[in-house]
């Protein structure tokens, strides 16, 4: 069978859409509280790629309420949401207070399931256990950011984990029946199209279910944003991404789920490439490429 989207997959489960709300725990990073660096990846926002996210003010109740109002009239009533606790690394912290806060958002009647996206160096055996024990409760999937393949990349970007790691990662949380997701970004400083295909082929053949593909962005504030502002590297173009996004596809196992091909910027931090803002001119293109209804 062909790849589904993640819609279409979420709509063979539940026969209905289910909609995303974002949510910002306070969680931290080893990459930005001084165990690995405190500036984060290269290409990181100060919001740990949370942009989009609740205020981490509010609890996880409140944040799933805020999150509801923000969508209002366009969802049903009765509309039902995945609860991705997305900003900075959302297993980095004690396993009490990982269950308190995954406990506050699987007790919620709206959420059907909760998504944790982290780091693969950010996965003991306890956390895994209590990750286990949540997905007997309501499903949870874990999203991994690998981004690269390639160990002269990942140390460009200071990722902070050899590859290895990942692999571990993956096979550890697949033994404990967990929905796995990778992260990779296209268009990474001194990549090939050859080096970013290889990335997503691995993907695809490491045993995870899921994938999703980043467009890379600069955004303002962050050590890539000065290394684009030198001119060091430059963005892909739209024709080059869907090119790659197409190729990329191709090459993917029938059964990985395709959770994202392109992703959202936030307008008001967003250095490059300003054609990725226009995200209804990106999706129509990939559409017609890949001759299919997304």
């Amino acid at each position: 069978m062909r790849q589904l989207t993640v819609n279409e997959y979420l709509k063979k489960i539940y026969g209905r859409k289910i909609y995303k709300i974002a949510i910002n725990a306070g969680f931290t990073c080893p990459n930005r509280d001084g165990t690995l660096g405190t500036n984060g990846c290269i290409f990181c926002s100060g919001s740990g790629s949370g942009d989009f996210a609740e205020d981490p003010v509010l609890s996880v109740t409140e944040q799933i309420e805020q999150g509801k109002k923000r969508v209002g009239g366009k969802v049903p009533a009765d509309a039902k949401f995945i609860a991705y606790f997305q900003a900075f690394t959302n297993t980095y912290a004690p396993v009490d207070k990982l269950r308190k806060l995954y406990m506050e958002a699987v007790d919620h009647p709206d959420i059907v399931l909760i998504s944790i996206a982290t780091r693969p160096d950010c996965l003991g055996t306890d956390v895994i256990e209590l990750l286990k024990e949540i997905n007997g409760i309501k499903p949870v999937w874990v999203e991994l950011g690998l981004q690269t393949i390639h160990e002269d990349t990942a140390l460009y970007i200071r990722r902070g984990y050899p590859l290895d790691v990942y692999d571990k990662a993956v096979s550890d949380l697949k033994n404990a029946g967990i929905e796995t997701i990778t992260h990779v970004i296209l268009g990474l400083p001194g990549e090939t199209r050859n080096d970013m295909l290889s990335t997503v082929d691995y993907v695809g053949k490491s045993g995870v279910q899921g994938i999703k593909l980043q467009l890379l962005h600069v955004l303002k504030g962050t050590d890539l944003a000065t290394e684009y502002e030198a001119g060091k590297f430059e963005c892909l173009t739209m024709e080059e991404y869907v090119g790659l996004i197409k190729d990329a596809i191709e090459i993917l196992p029938d059964d990985i789920v395709i959770h994202r091909m392109t992703g959202d910027g936030a307008r008001r931090i967003l250095s490059a490439p300003l054609w990725s803002l226009d995200k209804k001119r990106v999706l129509n293109e990939l559409n017609r490429r890949l001759d299919r209804r997304m």
